[in-house]
């Protein structure tokens, strides 16, 4: 990735928006190749996914092969969701919303939800977030 092309990180509610073809999906498409997703996200959508019943085998082998990239948590991750809490907790931000935010922040990144929640953060230096549902641009990169 190019500091000119920020990486793209999807939470676990955009990749459900776009299983179910729920409102701001046809945003999250086009996004997927080239995106990247959390470890913890990944299990979130899974579990949702079936919840609703689907069978998930070899639904991570078709979206890997369409270019989403599953990202480990690492421990610097995990200490950046940390550092979140204070702002994220008064919002009802799950863990998994901050370890999405903390990739984000790690790679520089825009970062895409469908949780207006996201809408009362702060903004965060080199982040850019935007929530699908509405198609608005929450927060600026700050250079």
């Amino acid at each position: 990735m190019s500091k000119t092309t920020p990486a793209v990180v999807l939470d676990a509610s955009c990749l459900l928006a776009s299983a179910f073809g729920e409102l701001g999906a046809e945003m999250v498409r086009p996004l997927i190749s080239g995106a990247m997703i959390s470890t913890a996200n990944w299990s979130e959508f899974v579990q949702k996914v079936q919840q609703h019943g689907i069978e998930t085998a070899g639904m991570r082998a078709e979206l890997e092969g369409a270019g989403l990239q599953i990202v480990p948590v690492t421990v610097q991750h995990a200490e950046a969701a940390a550092e979140l809490w204070p702002l994220a907790r008064p919002l009802g931000l799950s863990l998994a919303d901050r370890l999405c935010l903390a990739l984000g922040l790690a790679k520089a990144s825009k970062v895409y939800t469908t949780d207006r929640a996201w809408t009362q953060l702060p903004e965060l230096p080199h982040l850019q977030v935007i929530c699908i549902r509405s198609a608005q641009v929450l927060h600026e990169i700050a250079d």
